[in-house]
């Protein structure tokens, strides 16, 4: 038999053969362009020439003719036919320990890269006892395999950072690996699909949409101080693009531009350097509809949104698409998306990254980076920088003490980030000129006051905002303010939140007063302008978060922040450390709070006092003697949102006359899931403990109405229009567990 790799019928009759020689030979040759970006070409070409040599035995061969009904009489194999394990098995026996490389890449690109030994539950099955399974092997090559397909050998063996850098130099292969197959894949599968994807302008291009739109904005703002300086951090972006590839710091107070600033460097920088894309990275989904839209409306629908709650209204059929593997030349997406795709086993996480090198990645909120991987974040990003040609940009108000550290024993307490080269000239006297708040600390940071009396304090302010710690608070704090008060909270779906900030921001802009009580959600990136903000202690860079909320524009000639303490402490963990390391700076010290040096102090305590490789992850991925490495226990204790705690669907109806979430919901019970439904009803979710998911049940709030999918039961009062989900009683504290 001719052995084939897929089959699709034609439109009137008969059918089209994929030769899986043809097939093996494409996706070789499709890997080794991607490759050769960071000169894995020799690697990447083996593995395309053998992901598939399992393809050819009889039992494969007899599986896909029947199944198709290509050949309906034949009688092929029940259930799936492993064919990934032979090349994996072949690359062994014919290159050695090296071809361990191989193994991982071939035995993954469908599965997901293996880990070498199962050490948990969960991981599936692992790389050494795949490798025992020698009659796969046998069985395909009793097949008349043509020769140039497993003849081979060795290439250089050169890895980039060494040990250290082996994991996200196999992962970058498994990249290329795997998307060279889906694109290789998707061509006879699908002409018309295909012909979709690329198409894409050239950065040049782009750079001229955003100097006519730079041009635009400038000739059109009022020359104000604030307005002037804005003006003047744009330029010196511009002057530093020129500047070599590798590490650079923009440090601009909140409301001084970084977001177009950040842009305009990596546009110039690109150019200058032959980089093949930008990637913008933000650490909310809060925020970055925001900052993507305001990329769109520069340069049009090139832009890539990818992040977990994309309204599929915004996609279009080239950008979702792009969106699988990053083809494009702007790229906005979240933290989580970008650093555990740099961690990711997954083939679909892992299809992307070899279009990470040669690109411009900006760190927007470069604070926010996750404590507990802080450590395995910094080596990757090492890595990126010193071995695959991209340029990172670390952008934020405050930013984190991420040098090279060791403890008074000379012990290494953190491998960081050297040669990080600041763009703006002087950024103390940047942050002198823009000034614009007045921060009152109370009298003594130990000791708490109670809600009555803040929000007495809080209620003789028209228009404020008040910022606490947890969903808890908001709802404790908004209770006991006038009745107009306006919620946000992570209890409120992201519809509802999306509705409400539109909302105060219309309130702000016509001069109208308006009070609002917030969870930290609104201090990064969020655009709101008031005169007055209280922020409940926490973490210095919060503090300064929130202060960028107040007086955002300089309208006036100082706005007020006021730091409170609340009647009981941050929860532990993150936010109780960031806080206690707050009050060590500020105690005492007698400067203004938000001068820059406080910040490097503040860092530093911080995370000197924080786990900042929690999981392991670096002993995971790196290689003992035999290559052995846990790539995916790894990428499954990479999870910088925990997985813990249920979605619930819910009945937030915005306007009165917008039904929309109730024709979702029948949709779904109807028809089941589909992508652009689930991605329309991600906007009305919200997360939830797994104890509150437990009550909610047991009060018959709930109701399952697709297996492992739950929404709020029709008629049920659930979801407050105001506070969003009513969870009414609170989950007991570790004390009151213990029996």
């Amino acid at each position: 038999m001719k052995a084939l790799a897929h089959v699709r019928p034609l439109e009137k009759d008969g059918w089209a053969e994929h030769s899986l020689r043809q097939h093996l030979e494409c996706v070789a040759e499709r890997a080794a362009l991607f490759s050769a970006w960071f000169s894995g070409g020799e690697w990447a070409t083996l593995a395309g020439k053998r992901h598939d040599l399992g393809k050819f035995s009889a039992e494969f061969q007899s599986r896909i003719r029947s199944a198709s009904g290509y050949e309906a009489h034949i009688e092929g194999a029940s259930g799936r036919v492993d064919h990934s394990t032979a090349g994996a098995i072949h690359a062994v026996e014919t290159l050695g320990l090296p071809g361990r490389i191989l193994a991982y890449l071939i035995a993954g690109h469908h599965a997901g890269l293996p880990d070498w030994e199962k050490l948990e539950q969960g991981t599936g099955g692992s790389l050494r006892e795949r490798l025992q399974r020698k009659d796969l092997l046998e069985k395909a090559l009793a097949a008349d395999i043509p020769p140039q397909l497993l003849q081979a050998e060795l290439p250089p063996l050169r890895i980039p950072g060494g040990k250290g850098g082996f994991a996200l130099w196999v992962r970058l292969l498994f990249s290329c690996l795997v998307d060279a197959d889906f694109l290789d894949t998707e061509a006879f599968m699908d002409e018309g699909r295909a012909e979709v994807r690329g198409d894409f302008p050239a950065l040049d291009a782009l750079r001229r949409r955003f100097d006519r739109h730079m041009d635009t904005l400038m000739q059109g703002a009022p020359d104000t101080p604030v307005n002037r300086l804005r003006a003047d951090i744009l330029c010196q972006c511009r002057e530093r693009a020129a500047d070599a590839p590798g590490f650079f710091s923009l440090t601009v107070p909140t409301g001084g531009g970084k977001t177009l600033s950040g842009m305009a460097f990596a546009l110039d920088h690109a150019i200058a350097y032959g980089k093949r894309r930008v990637i913008h990275v933000i650490p909310y989904t809060s925020i970055i509809e925001q900052t993507a839209d305001v990329f769109r409306g520069i340069f049009g629908e090139v832009v890539i949104e990818h992040h977990s709650s994309l309204d599929p209204d915004r996609e279009t059929p080239q950008s979702r698409l792009a969106a699988e593997n990053w083809d494009a030349p702007v790229i906005v997406t979240t933290s989580v998306q970008f650093f555990e795709s740099l961690f990711a086993a997954r083939t679909s996480r892992c299809r992307k990254l070899h279009n990470l090198v040669d690109s411009v990645v900006v760190l927007d909120e470069a604070q926010l980076l996750p404590p507990a991987f802080l450590q395995p974040i910094l080596d990757v990003l090492n890595l990126l920088v010193e071995y695959y040609g991209v340029t990172v940009v670390l952008s934020t108000a405050t930013q984190p003490a991420l040098e090279t550290r060791r403890d008074s024993f000379g012990k290494t307490r953190l491998r960081g980030l050297e040669n990080v080269r600041e763009i703006i000239d002087d950024p103390d006297a940047l942050y002198a000129a823009l000034e614009r708040v007045q921060v009152r600390l109370p009298t003594d940071l130990n000791v708490g006051q109670d809600w009555p009396g803040i929000a007495g304090e809080i209620a003789r302010h028209d228009s404020v905002l008040a910022i606490v710690n947890t969903r808890r608070q908001a709802r404790e704090l908004h209770a006991l303010l006038p009745p107009d008060t306006i919620h946000l909270s992570a209890l409120m779906c992201g519809q509802h939140r999306s509705d409400v900030i539109a909302r105060i921001k219309e309130r702000l802009a016509s001069g109208e007063p308006v009070r609002v009580v917030s969870t930290q959600l609104v201090e990064a990136g969020v655009d709101l302008d008031f005169p007055v903000v209280y922020r409940a202690l926490a973490g210095l860079d919060s503090i300064a978060q929130a202060a960028g909320r107040c007086n955002r524009e300089g309208r006036m000639e100082r706005g007020e922040v006021v730091v409170f303490v609340p009647p009981e402490p941050p929860p532990p963990g993150v936010m109780r450390r960031a806080a206690a390391k707050a009050v060590s700076v500020l105690a005492g010290n007698g400067e203004d709070p938000l001068a820059r040096r406080n910040f490097s102090t503040f860092f530093r305590l911080f995370y000197d006092d924080t786990e900042l490789d929690d999981k392991g992850i670096h002993r995971l991925l790196t290689p003992g003697d035999g290559l052995e490495v846990q790539f995916r226990t790894a990428a499954k204790r990479f999870r910088i949102i925990d997985d813990t705690g249920q979605a619930v669907l819910v009945r937030y109806l915005g306007d009165e006359d917008d039904r929309e979430i109730d024709v979702l919901l029948n949709i779904l019970r109807s028809e089941g899931p589909s992508r652009w439904l689930m991605r329309k009803l991600q906007r009305y979710s919200v997360n939830v403990s797994d104890w509150h998911f437990r009550q909610l049940q047991e009060d018959s709030q709930i109701e399952e109405i697709h297996p492992g999918i739950w929404a709020q039961m029709a008629g049920t009062a659930l979801y407050d229009p105001v506070l969003g989900l009513a969870l009414t009683t609170d989950m007991p504290s570790a004390s009151e567990l213990v029996i």
